[in-house]
This record gives C-alpha cells, structure tokens and sequence, in this order.
C-alpha cells in the first residue's frame, strides 16, 4: 500500500476539518429550525400546557354523574356554564387548571372528592392576520403555532411587507391589566434567518398579527 506524501496528508486533514465544521453548521441549524416546530404532543394530542381559548370544544366528565357531565364549548367571554356551579372561566387555563377548578366548586355537593375529567374535542382557537399578508382575515389556530407560522397559514407576505415591521397585539391577561393591550415587535427576517428566534412568539387566541 503506497504511503501519502506529506501534502497528501496536508490535504486529506483539511477535508477531514471541512467536514467537521460543515457537519456542525448543520447541527446548528438543525437547532434553530426546532425552535420553530410546535410541540402537539404525541399522536397530534393537545399538550397538557394548551391554554383553552373561545370556542374550543370540551367534554366535561363527572364520574358517575350523566347529569353533571356536558360537551360545552367555551364563549366568546372565556366561560362556559355547568349545572349546579354555573359559570365558570375557562380561556386562559390548561384543562388540568380547569378540572382542579370544577372539582373544587362541586365539593361542596359530594361527600368525597369528586372525579373530574376535562377533554380538549376540538381547538377552534382564532387570531387574526391583518395587513400586507396574501389572505388577511381571521384565522382558527392551533395549539402551538407560532407567529411565523400564522402568516405562513395566511399566505405568507406581499411584496409590500415590511418584514421587520410587524406588530403582534395582545389583550392584557390579568384583572390590572385586562382593558390594556399589549404590542410586540415581529422581526420576521431575523427570526427566519435564525438572528433573533425569541420574538417568534406563540399565539394565543384573540391576538392580533399587523404586517405593515
């Protein structure tokens, strides 16, 4: 077997670095795009860490108790209505919250605990994508999108978009807060170049995307 000759040698170990540095570039940008990728849950499941919006469909179990047990869905105010308890806030709170909750209000009609089971049917959560997008509108969200992923859904941009001009606004989330409303700033080119991913929020129901 014929031996390298030192510049053969020289050569084979700066592919053997080239690799290694493209293989890594790889790996980072791998990293990245993960970011982007919403987490479902095995199967498509709603994670546990959904917060339930208006509309959303739930299947409300009370064990043992056919009476008790409803398919309500969740109103445009974030509540929903249950016998004996009455109304109850749903929007904003995982199902877990909102079982803790039911089960907490119905104690006072049982002797033990009782048993309750909250079943996400169906997300019919809605934001709106308004502005210099191919289809503006409103637009039925699933747990997990992401701002990027929203104003690809409505189209993508026109060619009039200011890609680092993009506003997302959101209702303020506590009684202080409940009538202000919050303003984000989108950078969808940093975002999407792997610059700045922490602005590639997660949508929640009711939020506004503005692409000027």
């Amino acid at each position: 077997m014929r031996r390298l000759s030192l510049v053969e040698k020289l050569n084979v170990a700066k592919f053997l670095v080239g690799c290694g540095i493209f293989f890594s570039f790889l790996v980072a940008c791998s990293g990245k795009v993960a970011q982007l990728t919403p987490d479902l849950g095995q199967d498509g499941d709603v994670p546990e860490a959904y917060l339930l919006g208006p509309e959303d469909v739930l299947e409300i179990v009370v064990w043992k108790n056919s009476t008790l047990s409803k398919i309500v869905t969740v109103r445009p105010d974030g509540r929903i209505s249950l016998p004996l308890i009455g109304d109850i806030q749903a929007a904003d709170l995982t199902a877990v919250q909102l079982k803790d909750d039911i089960s907490e209000k119905l104690k006072p009609y049982y002797k033990e605990s009782p048993e309750v089971s909250v079943i996400v049917q169906q997300v019919n959560s809605y934001i709106y994508v308004l502005g210099e997008v191919q289809r503006p509108g409103k637009q039925v969200v699933k747990s997990g999108t992401t701002v990027i992923q929203a104003i690809a859904s409505s189209g993508g941009l026109t060619q009039y978009a200011s890609p680092n001009n993009i506003l997302l606004l959101r209702k303020g989330s506590s009684d202080n807060d409940g009538n202000k409303e919050l303003v984000m700033k989108i950078r969808y080119k940093d975002i999407t170049s792997g610059k700045d991913l922490k602005t590639n929020f997660l949508v929640k129901t009711g939020d506004t995307i503005i692409v000027n």
